[in-house]
């Protein structure tokens, strides 16, 4: 489900002392009900799988052909090179912490972790992209994830980019993704 921005802004998390200058692209709220310890749970094994909806795996699989074409995703565009990495910004209790795992399938890397927090970015040509997921009470008791997109485009290109494949993410890609991250969870629970 498709939360309203102020979801991830009235939530004291640790991103926000260290990403003002990106925005706010998306929060979803994670069909991933658990308890209070589960994120890190949840975080090794939302990186550690394939995106199982076969759609979403499609469409991700276009992007990447088109990013290769297009030039989007060459190393000089990327985290490091075209961008400062935002561990450059961690305090260091946050440097020194965990940083968290890497996905195997897409190009996020882990930023840091806590009990409450991940943060995992990405850059190319068009965005530096920050994912950012908050563990939450759900108001009966348990918690689940909260799924926030920051983002900050590159120029003109990278605003019209954004613009243009908004509709895609909002109305088809992110409703495939979290029904997935849903199914996946519920597996990885009912396997446990």
């Amino acid at each position: 489900m498709r939360l309203p921005s102020t979801s991830f802004t009235h939530r004291p998390w640790r991103i926000h002392d260290l990403a003002s200058d990106f925005r706010i692209e998306d929060v979803w709220a994670l069909p991933t009900p658990g308890g209070p310890d589960d994120l890190a749970v949840f975080v090794q094994q939302f990186t550690s799988t394939d995106v199982s909806d076969p759609v979403v795996r499609r469409l991700l699989d276009l992007r990447w052909k088109l990013g290769a074409m297009l030039g989007l995703d060459k190393p000089d565009a990327g985290v490091g090179v075209r961008v400062a990495t935002l561990r450059d910004r961690l305090p260091d209790d946050l440097r020194d912490g965990p940083r968290g795992p890497d996905f195997e399938v897409v190009p996020f890397k882990s930023v840091y972790q806590t009990d409450t927090e991940w943060v995992a970015e990405v850059a190319n040509r068009t965005v530096h992209a920050l994912m950012h997921v908050g563990w939450v009470p759900d108001g009966a008791g348990g918690y689940h994830g909260e799924m926030t997109a920051l983002v900050k485009p590159n120029g003109l290109f990278g605003r019209l980019y954004m613009a243009a494949i908004k509709p895609i993410r909002v109305f088809l890609v992110n409703p495939l993704l979290m029904r997935s991250i849903g199914r996946d969870w519920r597996e990885l629970r009912t396997a446990a």
